[in-house]
């Protein structure tokens, strides 16, 4: 399925985005409709996503040897909402 550990790293990063995105809708459920379940689960998965993004986001500088800017810029990415869905049209690719 994967080729490479960047194959593996687009795809966490795509789901890492995904269930940020997903706060967006949990997070008025939680407060606005009391419903705290969806944004306990979604905030699970996010937590693990986040995770395994940054252990690959590592790897990846290290087996492709991105440099530090680079790095660094797929690392921020990661705390802005679509952020790593552009960051794969831009970064991520080679």
């Amino acid at each position: 399925m994967f080729k490479s550990t960047l194959d593996k790293f687009r795809t966490i990063a795509f789901l890492e985005g995904c269930s940020f995105i997903l706060f967006g809708i949990t997070m008025p459920l939680k407060y606005k409709l009391d419903m705290p379940k969806p944004n306990y689960f979604v905030g699970m998965a996010h937590g693990i996503l986040f995770i395994a993004y940054v252990v690959l986001l590592v790897l990846v500088v290290l087996q492709y040897k991105w440099p530090l800017k680079k790095a660094f810029l797929a690392f921020l990415v990661s705390f802005i909402p679509f952020g790593t869905f552009y960051a794969d049209k831009k970064l991520f690719r080679e």
